[in-house]
């Protein structure tokens, strides 16, 4: 029971009670402190803050491909909107030349309509003041009130689009800074303790050479992956200077020809899945139920991948942990 718990029960039992003799109320009592967690506490806060990290890069990654495709659609819709700015500019001066023409034939008042009204929907609803108007011309006119709707609906279309891809990538960079620094304490307090984490310390060592069985397009994949040994993960990394789990895949796969998609959800739709029995060197793993975290199988029951913020690229042992987690491979 925590201190203030137990001086606002005094507190209560002195306000039903009243003041006793002397003045005196009852004692709030002891305090007590918050027990330590045991190593086995902060092992499992590790494994779920872990995994909450390994699904919010994933998330991080699709919200990044998001705002590029918005980004790119920007470019497209800019396009668009230059080309109905010319097309709105030619429909002024046709406009315009409407109420010149209208000026010759003595009626002002229409000219002045045309040229005052900034908003050309609003040429149209004065249906008095364009009387004069040929049907060809209102149907210009009507042209060129659809291309200014156009014009804005395009713009806001864009600019919408843009900000929500941008606002749910910031999103997520807060909720990984909250993450990393929840799981960074978490290590430190791991770090007390004898012994290691529970997911194993692995082979991190720089650079590694790979030494199975793999032959062709998964040897490539495999000589790159273990290449990377050693190198940090680095969140949303793509390399060359470090990696995340599917930015590893993605590249081993990709230095042997094989086009890969950017997050463990799109890389787990690839077909050619397999199971743990049919694992190959060279498959790539998946882990954790909403598939979160990915490596490449080397054989011998070990696994080459960028682990979680922190750490570094490193060749781990399947057992204990990892084939816990396991969900899933597909043979790219």
């Amino acid at each position: 029971m925590t201190t203030n718990r137990v001086s606002r029960r005094a507190g209560a039992i002195a306000a039903g009670m009243g003041v006793l003799a002397g003045g005196v109320v009852l004692p709030s009592g002891p305090a007590y402190a918050e027990p330590e967690p045991t190593q086995e506490e902060v092992e499992q806060r590790i494994e779920e803050l872990t995994e909450e990290s390994s699904t919010l890069v994933q998330d991080y990654n699709q919200a990044k491909e998001d705002l590029e495709a918005a980004e790119k659609r920007m470019t497209a819709l800019e396009e668009q909107i230059g080309e109905e700015d010319e097309r709105y500019e030619e429909l002024r001066e046709r406009v315009a030349s409407f109420a010149s023409a209208a000026y010759r034939s003595n009626d002002p008042s229409a000219t002045t309509t045309v040229l005052s009204v900034e908003d050309p929907s609003a040429l149209l609803e004065q249906s008095a003041d364009v009387s004069y108007l040929s049907e060809r011309q209102r149907a210009e006119l009507e042209e060129f009130t659809g291309s200014s709707e156009r014009l804005l609906q395009l713009k806001e279309e864009a600019e919408e689009t843009l900000d929500e891809a941008e606002e749910r990538r910031d999103e997520l960079k807060d909720k990984k800074d909250e993450v990393e620094e929840a799981l960074a304490e978490q290590e430190e307090l791991l770090a007390g303790f004898e012994g290691n984490p529970v997911t194993g310390s692995g082979d991190s060592s720089g650079g590694a050479s790979y030494t199975g069985s793999a032959s062709g397009s998964a040897r490539s994949a495999l000589d790159f992956a273990f290449a990377q040994v050693g190198k940090p993960y680095i969140w949303g990394g793509t390399g060359p200077a470090g990696y995340d789990c599917s930015g590893l895949t993605q590249a081993a796969w990709g230095s042997a020809g094989v086009s890969l998609p950017r997050t463990t959800y799109a890389q787990y739709e690839l077909p050619n899945k397999v199971s743990w029995d049919q694992l190959q060197p060279g498959d790539i793993m998946f882990f954790f139920p909403d598939i979160g975290h990915n490596g490449i199988y080397a054989g011998n029951g070990q696994m080459v991948h960028a682990p979680s913020s922190g750490k570094t690229i490193e060749v781990v042992s399947l057992s204990g942990y990892w084939d816990q987690q396991f969900v899933g491979a597909v043979r790219p």
